[in-house]
């Protein structure tokens, strides 16, 4: 099976929740090997007071000691973290990086599959060897890459964003045709390698109100929005727009296309988690090893409640698997293209049906 290597995040959020959650339902190690990078009195702790009395793990030293069918434990710090939900610690910044790292480095030498993160407090996992704006930046750097894309995934839409973690008065300045083109080409070959789609239709949003009215509200769309879909639609490549982005997801024309690149951060992830929010993933596209995690923050106003659901957690291991299937079938039909090629299938598809939903 897959060995599906989850960082804790911030303790004092609902990371560690949703993760007791899913894998209460033992259905889900029978579809995948979860080996999670924690703490093991961290996660008694959070087992006592939030009632999973019954969960049970393997704690390891190492991830090649995995078992299957077992949730697996491997304990990245010895150091004592007090758990206080709901609080923005130094400690929990820590433990987090910590968790991270171990995961990162297990990845890179292939003892996991693939990474599923969850929410990190940004601010205080700073550190000296963590001075990232998030996630997406430093798993970018640790591979080498500077060609990478934040891309939002739900079953009926995907939404990537042109410009990420920068201040909103920066954005028209970042801007160019040459890091639209980047973004449209990254989003493509990830939409071909990634979901098995061989011609995506891609649509742009406009920076501007109304796509700009022409000029009348900015001219970001006339000078650098429209001449970069041109030149990819003249490399004979399905990208349409530049759409105003209210009208856009209101009107649901998202459903016509394969993927959405939006100019902005918000731009594309408000409406995307105000249409998905609790079965959103959020996915790294470029990058050389396959990395989702739920699309919400540490929601430290439900931590320590009960009340924090797991359906993006899920969704998350369920879209890793997914890509990472793609990318083996990728992979086997570059290698021999004359072989017949079966479109991969959704593994499991009845146990995931079943799994934590009924």
């Amino acid at each position: 099976m897959i060995k599906v290597g989850i960082t804790i995040g911030d303790i004092n959020g609902v990371g560690l929740e949703t993760i007791l959650q899913v894998f209460s339902d033992q259905r889900m190690s029978e579809i995948v090997t979860p080996i999670i990078y924690g703490h093991a009195e961290v996660l008694r702790e959070t087992r006592k007071q939030l009632g999973f009395d019954q969960f049970k793990h393997n704690g390891i030293q190492n991830a090649d000691d995995a078992r299957s069918k077992r949730v697996n434990l491997v304990s990245v710090s010895d150091k004592e973290v007090p758990l206080e939900f709901g609080e923005a610690t130094r400690a929990a910044g820590e433990l987090a990086f910590a968790s991270i790292k171990q995961a990162v480095e297990d990845l890179a030498s292939n003892k996991i599959d693939v990474l599923v993160t969850c929410p990190i407090n940004k601010d205080t996992i700073q550190s000296d060897d963590f001075q990232f704006p998030g996630h997406t930046e430093y798993l970018a750097d640790m591979a080498g890459v500077d060609r990478y894309l934040m891309l939002l995934v739900s079953d009926e839409m995907r939404v990537g964003v042109c410009t990420g973690h920068i201040p909103l008065k920066e954005v028209s300045n970042v801007l160019t045709k040459e890091l639209i083109l980047e973004k449209l080409d990254i989003m493509r070959e990830s939409l071909f390698r990634d979901f098995g789609i061989a011609k995506p239709r891609i649509a742009v949003l406009g920076l501007n109100p109304h796509a700009g009215d022409n000029g009348l509200l900015g001219d970001e769309e006339k000078e650098v929005i429209i001449p970069a879909i041109r030149e990819a639609r003249g490399e004979g490549h399905y990208v349409f727009g530049p759409y105003g982005a209210d009208g856009y997801f209101g009107s649901k024309v998202y459903k016509q296309f394969d993927a959405t690149l939006a100019m902005y951060h918000d731009q594309g992830l408000a409406p995307f988690k105000a249409l998905a929010f609790h079965s959103g993933v959020n996915f790294t596209a470029g990058l050389p090893i396959v990395r989702t995690s739920p699309d919400h923050g540490t929601a430290y106003d439900l931590a320590g409640k009960g009340e924090a659901s797991p359906d993006s957690l899920r969704s998350a291991i369920f879209a890793a698997i997914d890509i990472y299937n793609y990318r083996r079938e990728h992979r086997e039909f570059a290698a021999n293209p004359l072989q017949p090629q079966e479109k991969p299938k959704k593994k499991n598809e009845k146990e995931r049906k079943g799994a934590g939903r009924s």
